[in-house]
């Protein structure tokens, strides 16, 4: 991922791009969250998005996938265009796959079920087609056995891996991770670490918005820092030493 201060200038989009950012801002009730933000992510890369607390990791995730919108700039999804003025085409809604703290996993449904919804909906997959994908996720995400269970007999590392397996359920162009290490404990973190490893190692690009520094040396090939509304890229890890008040 680099940033692409050409991009800004001329428009050109490369063909291996699945999202950019082009002097993306945004703000709340006067508040300035994101100020003249660009980066980009392109096909594979595993990206670590951190920042403090409310330095505006989620609303740029919202962003990126059309849960929300931007008051200046330009977005890029898969060679898509959308200015500050557009609307979030609808068809490209599931095109970029999140994953939310929250899981937001139904709980009147099996976790096989929560995995199905998508493909049956969106794909329009046969009941036979979306049981057979929904399967072939959980199995990724190494929680197969689990099909049966309802999300509150879940672990919080389990349910990240359900939440993921769902995600993945339509084959996005990204995968768009919130915090997923938040809440869980040490050895739930390395679950979670391990598949999202084994999903680099499938080409799956990836966002991973995280306030875990370990985490994000761990898993990630590039690096975003927010920091006082705006962004700072490298691909060393180095970077996030920057973060005033946080702990290596």
């Amino acid at each position: 991922m680099h940033m692409h201060d050409q991009m800004a200038n001329d428009g050109i989009v490369s063909p291996s791009e699945i999202l950019s950012l082009c002097s993306i801002s945004k703000s709340y009730e006067d508040r300035c969250i994101l100020a003249d933000v660009s980066f980009k992510l392109d096909r594979g890369d595993i990206t670590a998005l951190c920042g403090q607390s409310g330095s505006g990791k989620t609303t740029l995730i919202k962003i990126i996938c059309g849960l929300t919108g931007f008051d200046a700039g330009e977005l890029y999804v898969g060679g898509n265009v959308i200015k500050a003025s557009d609307r979030y085409p609808r068809w490209l809604f599931g095109k970029i796959g999140v994953v939310f703290q929250e899981h937001n996993l139904f709980p009147h449904m099996t976790v096989l079920e929560n995995v199905m919804l998508a493909p049956r909906e969106y794909l329009r997959f046969s009941p036979c087609e979306a049981r057979e994908c929904g399967m072939l996720e959980l199995e990724l995400m190494g929680v197969a056995e689990l099909a049966d269970r309802y999300p509150v007999n879940l672990s919080g590392g389990e349910k990240q891996r359900v939440s993921i397996a769902r995600a993945l359920a339509v084959n996005p162009l990204a995968l768009l991770l919130d915090e997923p290490t938040a809440s869980l404990d040490p050895d739930r973190v390395d679950e979670v670490r391990d598949r999202i490893l084994k999903l680099a190692d499938l080409g799956k690009t990836m966002l991973l918005a995280t306030h875990n520094i370990e985490f994000a040396r761990q898993v990630a090939q590039s690096f975003v820092l927010i920091q006082e509304e705006r962004l700072h890229v490298s691909h060393e890890p180095a970077l996030l030493e920057n973060l005033r008040g946080w702990r290596k």
